[in-house]
Parts: C-alpha cells; sequence; structure tokens
C-alpha cells in the first residue's frame, strides 16, 4: 500500500470516528436551540477554516469576522461543539497532510494558528473542550510511522501557533 493510500485510508478512518462521535453528541445533547452563543460562521466546513487560514500569521477571521477562538464558548451544546470539532479535526488534518510535503512552511504555520487560537478559546470555557483539544493535537502532530516532525515544521508550527493564541 503506497504512502498516499494509507493517508487516505487513515483520514477515511478518523473522519468515521468524528462522524460517530458527533452523532453521539447530537443524541446525548438533544436539538440544539442555538442560544448557547456558538456563531454561526465556526458551523462552516472546514474548507471555509482552511481558505481563513491563509492569512496566518495575519488577523485570521472566518465569515462576519469571527476569530478562529470564538468558535468554542462556555455553554457550548453538544451537537454544536460536534460541528465546531468535525470542522477543526478535518481542517487540522488535511493542513498536516500538506505540512508534511509543504517546504514553504505555510501549512505548518496555518496549522499552529489553528491550534493556538482554539486552545486561546478553550482556555476560558471550564474544560469542557479538552476532549477536542486532545484531538485536534493528535490531528495536528500526526506522523505516518512516528517519524517527529523536522525542525522546519516545529518553527513555522511555533510561529503560528504564538499568532494564534495572541490573535486567534
Amino acid at each position: 500500500m503506497g504512502k498516499r493510500s494509507r493517508l487516505r485510508s487513515i483520514l477515511r478512518m478518523r473522519r468515521s470516528l468524528l462522524y460517530a462521535a458527533t452523532c453521539v453528541a447530537i443524541v446525548a445533547g438533544g436539538c440544539s436551540s442555538g442560544d448557547d452563543g456558538t456563531p454561526v460562521a465556526c458551523r462552516a466546513p472546514a474548507s471555509d477554516y482552511a481558505d481563513a487560514l491563509g492569512a496566518a500569521p495575519g488577523s485570521v477571521t472566518l465569515d462576519g469576522g469571527t476569530p478562529i477562538s470564538d468558535c468554542l464558548v462556555a455553554d457550548q451544546s453538544p451537537a454544536e461543539l460536534g460541528e465546531v470539532g468535525e470542522s477543526v479535526i478535518e481542517a487540522a488534518t488535511q493542513l498536516n497532510a500538506a505540512a508534511r510535503s509543504d517546504q514553504d512552511g505555510d501549512s505548518a504555520l496555518a496549522l499552529g494558528y489553528l491550534v493556538g487560537a482554539l486552545q486561546q478559546g478553550a482556555s476560558e470555557t471550564g474544560g469542557i473542550h479538552t476532549d477536542l483539544l486532545r484531538r485536534l493535537d493528535a490531528a495536528a502532530r500526526f506522523a505516518p510511522a512516528g517519524e517527529p516532525p523536522d525542525a522546519t515544521f516545529e518553527r513555522d508550527f511555533g510561529q503560528g501557533y504564538a499568532a494564534g493564541q495572541q490573535d486567534g
């Protein structure tokens, strides 16, 4: 099995697991009333996050000027947490794959920004996003065969992370 086939297989498996987790969250949380404060822009697909992250390390916002850090709110319903989680994990998975083959560092920088911004947003939510942050970190740091990221990845990821923490 080639590297691309393995990567596709891993991505499909991750999406399936994330879909299952989202379904569980929806069933456990019931229908969302939308009163939890989750901005509509945060429920966008992963491609919207990836597009917005093209502005990193500058100010990154989703539609309507919503900072990524605003996507994790204290009273977030399980259903909306599942929606946001699915999008950001998929975006992180795509950025990770691109960063491992990207020599100019843009993908690693964007990936770092995404992680930094979401960790900043979750810092004031009482811990309800801990599991999502663990999954996000796993998607961001994934390496086939456990190969550690190179120094360029770490540098660019760190630069993006710092920007995400500050401006995310």
